[in-house]
């Protein structure tokens, strides 16, 4: 039997079934799914073991690429792709128990032998991993089964745990290798979709995230180095996040916007007047010592930063509860300073080379401290150069007298063991005590190496220790679930939402 409605009938159940609607719609509220994130840096390209440049890790290190542990919001290690691990007696040996149903985002499955790759290739005598020492006390990598994997060490390693946390340590497949840099295919939350060098990256969830999946459906990075364009986008809302937001004098302007929260957290960035130790006179300590003296790191922060930052006197960061405070060993005075410039025979100054890349901290404090050295009599040649230029003619030539950059590796000053390293510091003692401190696991007994590690690198003025570099990000009021601090070069949007 068929029933008909009049026109006025049928008229009147659509208009209630459309106000019914409204009502619905009205009631609900829906949370936005995608987000526009601004960074100041766009990374080289993306293997994140094959360069040094933070800025690949702060795209895609937890997001695309995850290691058998990681760093937490809070800097603390917690597993990864090994959801346990055993720990031998002696210290030597490391079992890794890795997590079941994880596969890359290509759909073939990560296994063992897949991190037997990753960490023989990582430590392998041609390797171009940026951090090749964090695998050098690695002796051997064997795959107990699929979903079990045992590491040898040569000997105990206090750190190994902190150390597979890196981006650097990241598991990556034999068979992706070949199109890594341009085409990154990890075990993320997020898969990598697209890359618009010069303007942003694209990613988008990963339906098939063996653990839990992020509420982000897509997510957009955009490469924006000017600061003026920074506070110009965020102000217009054209993105909705900035992190490591680069004009630190516009932050009370977004904090009275209620569109805007504000952020502000410490960071692992030791940022430092970087100094090439085997460039004349630069290898002469009184000159280093001069260049320390000549250095006020207050108007450096205030001018640069417009006070954001704390006054370091050692590669160290002093939220560290092992950090010593050498400040005094390096305090402004440019009368000492002229005193040892001309003790180490350069009276009437020299002239050497300053090459800054694009971060602002770099290119302000960079004039702030020509002006700082002029006054001595110490002639900077300042260049601004592009990031990938800095990698190359800085990080791998070695082509500089002095630079500024931040360190934003946790708990790198390791680095300073290293000879090829480009500040090119080589110092048998330093080395042996850092040897030490890698077979020690007493707490104690670590602190007390540290402290004397600081205090070294301090007394050799080894480079200008300028200030720890604070982490402000702006963002809109809705987003949820940002890293406040950075304890290591990230942007995590593993557990980031939109407020309903």
């Amino acid at each position: 039997m068929t029933f008909h409605t009049s026109k006025l009938a049928r008229t009147s159940l659509t208009a209630s079934t459309a106000a019914l609607a409204t009502a619905l719609f009205a009631g609900a509220s829906f949370a936005q799914t995608d987000i526009t994130v601004a960074l100041q840096l766009e990374p080289p390209h993306l293997d994140p073991t094959s360069a040094a440049a933070g800025a690949i890790d702060s795209v895609l290190y937890s997001n695309v690429f995850e290691g058998l542990t990681r760093f937490a919001s809070d800097g603390s290690v917690i597993p990864g792709l090994a959801k346990s691990w055993e720990i031998s007696e002696d210290g030597l040996t490391y079992t890794f128990m890795l997590n079941e149903g994880v596969t890359f985002h290509d759909g073939s499955a990560m296994d063992a032998e897949d991190v037997k790759f990753s960490l023989d290739r990582a430590r392998a005598e041609d390797s171009a991993n940026a951090q090749k020492a964090l695998f050098a006390g690695i002796t051997d990598v064997s795959v107990v089964d699929p979903l079990t994997v045992r590491v040898t060490l040569e000997a105990p390693n206090g750190s190994f745990l902190f150390n597979m946390a890196w981006g650097d340590a990241v598991i990556v497949a034999p068979e992706t290798i070949a199109d890594i840099k341009t085409t990154p295919i990890g075990t993320g939350a997020f898969k990598f979709e697209n890359w618009v060098q010069g303007d942003q990256i694209t990613l988008a969830r990963n339906e098939a995230y063996w653990g839990t999946p992020a509420a982000l459906s897509d997510v957009t990075f955009k490469f924006i180095s000017d600061p003026t364009a920074a506070f110009a986008a965020m102000m217009a809302e054209d993105i909705d996040v900035f992190a490591g937001f680069p004009t630190p004098e516009a932050l009370p302007q977004f904090e009275a916007d209620p569109r805007f929260q504000v952020l502000v957290g410490s960071s692992e960035g030791e940022t430092i007047l970087s100094t090439n130790n085997k460039m004349p006179p630069l290898d002469n300590v009184k000159v280093r010592k001069a260049i320390a003296h000549a250095i006020d790191r207050s108007a450096i922060i205030d001018g640069a930063m417009f006070g954001l930052g704390t006054p370091i006197g050692t590669h160290f960061a002093p939220h560290n509860p092992d950090y010593v405070d050498l400040t005094g060993n390096s305090q402004y005075d440019p009368e000492l300073s002229k005193k040892l410039l001309a003790e180490a025979g350069f009276a009437d100054g020299f002239t050497t080379t300053l090459k800054l890349p694009p971060p602002s901290y770099a290119r302000r404090g960079g004039e702030i401290i020509a002006a700082q050295l002029r006054a001595v009599g110490i002639e900077t040649e300042i260049s601004n150069l592009e990031w990938a230029q800095w990698l190359e003619q800085v990080f791998r030539g070695k082509d500089f007298g002095l630079t500024i950059v931040s360190h934003t590796e946790p708990f790198d000053i390791g680095i300073y063991a290293r000879p090829d390293y480009y500040f090119q510091y080589d110092n048998a003692e330093f080395q042996k005590i850092m040897e030490t401190l890698n077979k020690v696991s007493k707490p104690a007994e670590r602190s007390a190496i540290l402290q004397v590690a600081q205090t070294m690198i301090a007394e050799d003025y080894v480079n200008g220790y300028l200030f720890q570099l604070a982490f402000p990000t702006v963002a809109k009021a809705g987003v949820k679930g940002l890293w406040e601090n950075q304890p290591t070069q990230a942007t995590d949007l593993t557990a980031v939402t939109w407020a309903e």
